[in-house]
């Protein structure tokens, strides 16, 4: 789909679908960490969850 939409770009507007050829792996490595501290606090909210319900699982499994 993003290849589709780039493809159009380049017909329209050739200049813009070059700069975003360039930019888009430059946005991505920006947008790195941000994804590596999202999957962090992810499993740091899952863990705390499962602290949090641990005694009505262990009841329930009675």
């Amino acid at each position: 789909m993003k290849f589709l939409l780039w493809c159009i770009l380049l017909v329209l507007c050739w200049p813009l679908a070059l700069v975003a050829l360039v930019l888009y792996p430059l946005v991505w490595l920006l947008l790195l960490p941000f994804r590596i501290v999202g999957i962090a606090v992810g499993g740091a909210l899952e863990l705390v969850w499962a602290i949090v319900t641990l005694p009505a699982r262990l009841l329930r499994a009675l």
